[in-house]
């Protein structure tokens, strides 16, 4: 039987949550809705979700925290379109800083919600394997780091944990990925956050800035990830698996 991918609109207003779930089911979709943080863990407990539509202004618990949490939980693969009525770029870094895949801004057509839904679900399946959540202990080493892929942490060579936020994890997990190869911000945009990259892609060039920090990486002179003038970034030493009897 065909998969039918199942969203979960998290929204404490109703009349958007109505109107939501009535066009993704009309074009396809099924449809849970919750109307804040506590429905959402109640109904992820329980239902397995592809995709959650997340409002950022809720009461309680706002959007980022559930998306901070949800990152750091079982649940933290199911990828997160974050809803905002704020249009700042400073609220969008800090949105994709705590997890979200893609944003929109309200007020939005459903149409175009819609298709970011599409486009989110699209290229997380397309991932390399080796990018998704396992279960299976495993570091990937380099330099004096090594990346705990199932605890989403660093740790150096005196074994001190460096904590990464949630696009922090990522952006590192495409460079490891493809060390000594050149990345565009396209393709860092495309691979880390789900969407392609429009105006807005010095996000990544904030993202590179903030992991650098978390690397102890001089950006003047760094070492592991280099700035490619006109064309990107490239990590820039080679990575080694390290298996669970070794870390």
């Amino acid at each position: 039987m065909e998969h039918v991918d199942h969203i979960l609109v998290v929204d404490d207003d109703r009349e958007i949550r109505q109107m939501v779930a009535d066009y993704l089911q009309k074009n396809g979709l099924r449809v849970t809705a919750a109307a804040d943080g506590r429905e959402m863990r109640s109904i992820l407990d329980t239902t397995a979700i592809d995709l959650i539509v997340l409002d950022l202004m809720l009461p309680g618990e706002d959007g980022l925290v559930l998306s901070r949490n949800l990152r750091a939980s079982k649940h933290r693969a199911i990828p997160i379109v974050m809803l905002t009525a704020r249009d700042d770029a400073t609220d969008r870094i800090i949105g994709l800083e705590m997890g979200a895949d893609d944003y929109i801004v309200k007020p939005f057509s459903a149409r175009e919600l819609l298709a970011r839904i599409k486009a989110v679900i699209r290229r997380t399946r397309m991932l390399p394997p080796n990018l998704q959540v396992t279960e299976m202990s495993r570091m990937l080493a380099f330099g004096k780091w090594r990346l705990d892929t199932t605890a989403r942490h660093l740790l150096d060579d005196q074994d001190v944990v460096v904590a990464l936020s949630g696009a922090e994890y990522r952006l590192l997990r495409v460079f490891l990925d493809h060390p000594q190869r050149v990345l565009s911000r396209d393709q860092l945009m495309s691979l880390t956050q789900g969407r392609d990259a429009e105006h807005f892609d010095r996000s990544i060039d904030l993202l590179v800035s903030r992991l650098r920090q978390r690397l102890l990486d001089d950006a003047r002179e760094p070492a592991y990830i280099k700035t490619v003038r006109n064309e990107g970034y490239v990590f820039s030493l080679p990575v080694s698996f390290v298996g669970e009897d070794d870390a």
